[in-house]
């Protein structure tokens, strides 16, 4: 009888969901400090994967006609876009000079590129160049010769810009209960400079971001975000966050930046328009020129590929796309070291720049983006970061120590849908570990906490990143 009991209490205790993915199986037992659906990212939107195409899910409840505009936007996401003039009209206009022929080189499984490996074509790396000073709008002063990102590849009889090279300095570094760690620092060089020496010109390695949430995030009113902001550390935590005041190049206004490593772009369409254009050569209404800095007369003579090359219709349904993808429930939500780790978390303040609960507005993509409270681990805020990830260049009101607080959603998948767990903007961190102990300026407090903590506290809080 009491055996009976007990199974049947098991039973009760048991949490068993039915998911959306067919290799996500999740039997867990609730635990003391457990949160009530903290496992939802963003409530009833969110999707239950753990397989290699978790990134890759649209939401639930998108009409028979939204789905076929999602798939199209997905099909023009993956496609390989190629040089003027061709016989696929809806797919030329490619470069003359570009970093990558489709956004899914970037972004493969709409997940996160890979830092510069020598001797190869970037997956999802690339390099923003600028002089000192601002232009009229207060974007960065482009480089002669070459703009504000540099081209390493080009279409045939075209001449690339330049090649990056990359070279990495070993970090020795010790805990204070004696266990070692190394991190790895970049430093990059140029080679094959095609239209003059890049010396002393402002740098910024970057690589692609995964793109799920990112409708969600355009649907923020900008409460959500400059709430946070502490400027003048008034709470006297070392937190000091300020929103990046950025220019709209498709209203010719000045808006909360939301999108990029440094909160550069305003808009979810501003950032694909962007992206075709510095990325891949591609010109839009928003970007209409083409990609050519003087004197780079071969690549400004070049065929186009239309004039925009990315129509109207192809760039909505792109951002149609972008904007209606799922980000994943979280994983082990009801480990014991899991919870741990979350506690951890926020008592060591890590939540104060990694913040959640942000409700979206009434103006979205569509509908189901409206009025949905989200959990990005993100403020959105630019945040001094210290002088060892500085990138010395700045991007409207980011000065080069500063960086918009990564969203940590879909951190823990990165492995399964990339093959790898590079993160910070260049991938210089090869896991969540070295992640935070890059972490300086505004969370150097933060960071040596974490360093004194047992070997068994910082895997709990390395476990709960990886949760997300």
């Amino acid at each position: 009888m009491k055996y009976q009991l007990l199974t049947l209490s098991l039973i009760i205790l048991t949490v068993i969901s039915c998911k959306n993915d067919d290799n996500y199986i999740d039997i867990q037992t609730p635990l003391d400090g457990y949160i009530d659906g903290e496992e939802l990212l963003t409530g009833a939107l969110g999707v239950n994967s753990t397989s290699g195409n978790a990134f890759g899910f649209e939401i639930d409840g998108l009409s028979f006609q939204e789905q076929a505009k999602f798939a199209t936007g997905n099909s023009l996401f993956n496609q390989t876009w190629v040089s003027s003039p061709a016989s696929t009209t809806a797919r030329d206009g490619l470069g003359p000079t570009f970093n990558a022929r489709a956004c899914a080189n970037c972004h493969f499984k709409d997940g996160r590129g890979q830092p510069l490996v020598n001797g190869q074509n970037s997956s999802g790396f690339l390099m923003r160049v600028s002089l000192n000073g601002q232009d009229v709008n207060g974007d960065a002063i482009p480089v002669p010769g070459y703009g504000l990102q540099l081209q390493d590849l080009a279409n045939n009889g075209i001449q690339y810009e330049t090649k990056v090279i990359v070279n990495y300095q070993t970090i020795e570094g010790t805990y204070p209960d004696g266990t070692t760690y190394q991190l790895q620092k970049p430093i990059y060089t140029f080679q094959d400079e095609q239209f003059g020496s890049l010396d002393g010109v402002n740098t910024s390695p970057r690589i692609g971001q995964q793109t799920i949430g990112l409708g969600l995030i355009s649907a923020l009113p900008d409460i959500e975000i400059t709430k946070f902001e502490d400027i003048n550390d008034s709470d006297n935590d070392g937190i000091s966050g300020r929103a990046n005041f950025v220019y709209n190049y498709e209203t010719n206004t000045t808006e909360v930046g939301k999108y990029g490593w440094k909160a550069n772009a305003p808009t979810l369409k501003q950032q694909v328009a962007g992206a075709f254009h510095g990325d891949m050569g591609l010109t839009t209404t928003i970007f209409s020129e083409q990609n050519c800095p003087s004197p780079q007369q071969d690549c400004f003579d070049a065929p186009n590929g239309g004039a925009p090359e990315v129509t109207d219709d192809q760039l909505d349904k792109v951002v149609f796309y972008q904007a209606h993808l799922a980000v994943p429930n979280r994983r082990n939500y009801l480990d014991e070291d899991v919870i741990q780790g979350r506690i951890l978390f926020d008592e060591l303040n890590c939540i104060a720049c990694h913040a959640i609960n942000q409700t979206t507005g009434t103006e979205a993509e569509s509908e189901f983006l409206k009025n949905v409270t989200i959990k990005p681990y993100s403020d959105f805020l630019l945040h001094d970061m210290g002088d060892d990830l500085a990138d010395n260049r700045d991007d409207f009101n980011a000065n080069g120590n500063e960086w918009r607080t990564q969203p940590l959603w879909g951190i823990g998948l990165i492995e399964t849908v990339n093959n790898h767990t590079n993160l910070l903007h260049d991938g210089r961190a090869r896991n969540i570990e070295e992640a935070i102990l890059w972490h300086g300026g505004e969370a150097e407090t933060i960071k040596q906490n974490f360093k004194n903590l047992s070997a068994e506290k910082r895997q709990q809080l390395i476990d709960f990143v990886n949760s997300l």
